[in-house]
Parts: C-alpha cells; structure tokens; sequence
C-alpha cells in the first residue's frame, strides 16, 4: 500500500474516532435533557415554540398552538407555554396562537414525529419526556453528523499538513458552540450543518473539475448541484441572513461549472416552494411571523379638528367597507406601540389608529401579531438582555470580544481574519473566489445585526454565545486550514494555537447542560457588578 494511502487511511480512522465521540456526547445530553422543573424535555422558550407546533401538527392536524400551551403541568405550571408566539385571525375567523418560528423545519421534524408516534404509539404531550428525547436524536444526531462529515471532509481537501488537519479535526468536533445547541432543537445547528454540505460539495466540484489537482477532469453529477442548491437554499430558510451567501453560492458554483446552473437553482426553488408554502399554510400569509410586527395597509384617512379619538367615523369607514356589521361595536385603546392604538370590534376584528405627519387619524388593518395580552414582547415586559442595546458601538464590541463575542468566547475564530487574508493571497483561484465569498457574506450579516432596531440588538437573547452567526463555523473553520499550514512548522505558534483551542473548548463546556443560558462571560462580569441591571 502506498505511504499516502497509508497515512490517510490512518487519519480517516482517527476522523472517524473524534466523530463518534462527539455524538456519543450529544446522544447523551440528548438521552438525559431535562427542563429545569424535570416535567419536559424542553430547555427554552425557542425550542418550546418549534416543539408546540410539531405536537400540534402531528395530535391536531394544525399550526394553531392554543391546545399546547395551557397543557397544565406539576404546581399549575403551562410546561408548553412559550414566549415565541404570536396571535393573529385564523381560517375560521378567530384570533388562535402560533409559533413565532419558520414554519418549514418544524414541519419537517413533525413528520419525524409522526413515524415516531405512529411506531411507538408515543405522544409527546403525554410523554414529553421521552417522546420529544427519542424526536431530537433523530433530528439532530445525523444533522451534527453532517456537520462534523462534511467540515472535516472539506479540510481533508484543503489542508496540506498533518499537524494542521488533525487539530482542526479536533477544533470541529470540540472547539465551537454547536455542541451544545445538538441537545435541543434549534435552527443554528441546521444552518450549520447544510452549510457544510454546500461547502463540501463545492470544494469537490473544485477538486473534480482541475486537472492540476487530479490529473484528469471529472464531470461531476447533476444531482450534486441540485443537493447544493438545496443544503444553500434550507440554511437560507432557516438563517434569513445566509440569503447573502446563498447568492454567492450560485456565483461559486456557476463559476466553476456552468452546468450547475439549472440543478443549482432547481434546489432553491424547491426549498422556496416548501419555505412560502408551509408559512402561507400555517399563517394565510406569505410573510413569515417577524415580518407581521407594525400596521397593516391603509383603509382610510380620518380628518379631524379635535385630538380626541373620532370613534363615530372609524366605525362609519369600518362599515362602510363591510368590515363589520353595523350593528357591532368599537371600542379604542392605547396600544402597546407609542403613538398607536388598537380599534377592536365586538367580534374581535382588528384596526390600528395613527396620527398622520399632517395631524389626521390613519386607519389600518391590524399587522402586530406580536401585541396580544401579556405578551412578552410589550415594552415594559421586556428584561435583561431582550431590552436591546442601545449603543451600536458597545453591540459590535459585546458581539465580537465581549460578553457574548465571537472571538472571545470561541478564540481559534481570531485567526480567521489572518486564514481571510492568506486566502485571498495564496492558492488556487476557485479558494481565492470562496475567500472572497466568506469575507462578503461575513461582513453584510454582521452590519446586519449591528443596523437592526433596539429590540432586536439583543444578542440572540439568553444564549451561549451570539448564536446567530452559528452557521458560519464550517467556512470560519476552513479558514483557518491555510494559517494552521504555516503554523505547524512552528512549535511556538502551535503552542499559541493549542492554548486558544482548549479555550475554546472549555467556553463549550460550559454550555453542555443547556445551550439557552447567558455565555459565561456574562455571568462572570454580572457577578462582578461590570453590568447594568
């Protein structure tokens, strides 16, 4: 047997040893997850919302989570209940609760679901233990398999030292957050992992297609495209932001095979059709939830000489639009929003009131899904880090080397600017264009996140880290492969790695009894007074 053959063959076995560590570890957090009152397998309010709507559509054949969330649990609790909802009118003309989340993927999990509950005879709202412990591992064992698969796969291709492969191997599987976000049910860990699978397939087309690299020229499968398109197009689905490097992922994959171009965008299609599709089933909208926070279209323009409310002519435009019948009533009051108000009829039709620029009242239907009562999302409900960060400057610094930082609480991602610039620099130009492609989407979502409103500059709430750049960390990785193969030449810069490696680590330890807990950073500065109440 060749040397080379030997001494891959040797790394794929040890590939294969850290893998099946690393999900031994998730099957386990997943065998024993647990909430805190021990009546659920639920960590958060996140994953409650997403496991509402599975239980909903597998038990009652519908989005509408009403049922789920007054289930009644030990000490009178609502076990079910979930701050990530909204409320708007349903098919049948009534205002019923929802999950605030994507519909697509739990959709998906929800036919996992219903396999399970058809097999097993299991309910998850009878055994929310067991039942949703069997769901996850399921969902999500083979999702962290993608992720560690596909990321060591690509630095396989990418990496020219052994030193630097195998640390990197170890930095996958060990060294970022993504551990801990296997033990519930989320959408970074599938971001991440189809990202990898996207990345993966295009470094092979990369690899197939250059005969400097092979030696010949390999025509590589149509239905590859079209998985790319479609692990790019999910990621987008389930990251609203990676629709940045979607788009530079049909550039990459246009420019190194024009034949990827029908496949590729045949992937986006479906995941759009499935994305639009199950929200417009779920909500009667192609909007996702988030998109439904403020006013509805303008139904009519109100003059008035008075400030006070001119309740007879909103009922009389009301009206006159067969909007209600006349012989319901109105009644108006302050909404949550500064400057708005509610206009409900006696049969719970909705309307919002403004004041126009020019002092006139404005009518609009109702579009604030996310205003019902006792909602969380009501100024003054709001706490700890869900208030917002007013200042921009101390939100870039928390998000990059403060309490919640990307560099901070994961410290091998500090040489991925260093592994940007060698990229752009060195190597086969197809590496360079991806390179290119990190930096680009790396930038616009982190201005992304910076130029979002008060309430959503909130670091991704109570988390582990700034999880909202979760699904960049098989690029990130990859970007380090080209600074790792200087390094490994050096026994100082090896140490400097190794040192920001078991940092690394210890920061995901920290988050292996639940990923939805403040990073302990922030714990450690609250415990010493540095931040404000």
């Amino acid at each position: 047997m060749h040397k080379d053959t030997q001494e891959r063959k040797k790394r794929r076995t040890a590939y294969l040893l850290l893998i099946l560590i690393g999900l031994g570890i998730a099957a386990g957090r997943i065998a024993t997850v647990t909430s805190r009152e021990g009546d659920t397998a639920f960590l958060s309010a996140n994953d409650r919302s997403r496991w509402c709507t599975v239980a909903a559509l597998v038990e009652d054949r519908t989005y509408e989570i009403d049922r789920q969330i007054t289930i009644r649990g030990g000490k009178n609790r609502t076990p079910w209940n979930t701050i990530d909802k909204v409320r708007h009118r349903g098919d049948d003309g009534k205002l019923h609760y929802y999950s605030s989340k994507p519909p697509l993927f739990p959709t998906l999990v929800a036919g996992v679901y219903f396999f399970v509950n058809s097999l097993l005879g299991l309910s998850m709202t009878e055994h929310p233990i067991y039942a949703t412990r069997i769901v996850l591992a399921l969902v999500n064992l083979p999702l962290l398999a993608i992720f560690y698969f596909c990321t060591i796969g690509s630095i396989e291709r990418v990496c020219g030292n052994s030193w630097a492969r195998q640390s990197l191997a170890l930095a996958i599987v060990f060294g970022t957050m993504l551990l801990p976000f296997s033990m519930t049910l989320n959408n970074h860990l599938v971001a991440a992992a189809f990202t990898a699978l996207t990345m993966w397939i295009y470094l092979l087309a990369c690899e197939k297609l250059d005969d400097s690299v092979t030696g010949t020229s390999t025509v590589m499968p149509l239905g590859l495209y079209l998985l790319a398109g479609l692990a790019a197009a999910f990621t987008a689905a389930n990251e609203l932001p990676a629709l940045s490097m979607m788009v530079l992922w049909f550039v990459l994959f246009a420019w190194v095979d024009t034949r990827s171009l029908l496949p590729f965008a045949a992937g986006l299609i479906i995941v759009a059709a499935g994305f639009f599709g199950t929200n417009y089933a779920a909500h009667g909208s192609l909007r996702p939830p988030y998109a439904h926070r403020g006013n509805g279209d303008l139904i009519a323009e109100i003059e008035a000489s008075l400030d006070s409310i001119p309740s007879e002519q909103i009922h009389h435009e009301i009206v006159q639009r067969n909007l209600i019948q006349p012989s319901q009533e109105i009644t108006v009051k302050p909404s949550d929003e500064k400057g708005r108000w509610s206009v409900r009829s006696d049969d719970d039709q909705l309307f919002s009131l403004t004041r126009t620029a020019s002092g006139n009242w404005a009518l609009h239907f109702w579009d604030d899904w996310y205003e019902y009562p006792n909602s969380y999302w009501q100024d003054g409900r709001r706490r700890g880090v869900d208030l917002g960060e007013p200042s921009r400057i101390v939100y870039f610094l928390n998000m990059t080397i403060g309490h919640h930082g990307i560099f901070s609480l994961t410290p091998i991602f500090l040489l991925v600017p260093i592994g940007l610039i060698k990229g752009l620099s060195f190597g086969p130009h197809d590496y360079r264009r991806f390179t290119l492609a990190v930096l680009i989407a790396s930038v616009v979502c982190l201005l992304f996140y910076l130029a979002r409103p008060l309430i959503d500059r909130n670091y991704g709430g109570v988390s582990c880290c700034f999880r909202w750049v979760l699904w960049f960390t098989p690029m990130w990785l990859l970007m380090l492969a080209p600074v790792l193969d200087e390094y490994a030449g050096k026994a100082q810069k090896r140490g400097i790695f190794h040192a920001m490696l078991a940092l690394s680590v210890f920061s995901m330890s920290t988050a292996l009894q639940t990923p939805w807990q403040s990073p302990w950073i922030y714990q450690f500065w609250s415990f010493l007074g540095w931040l404000g109440g």
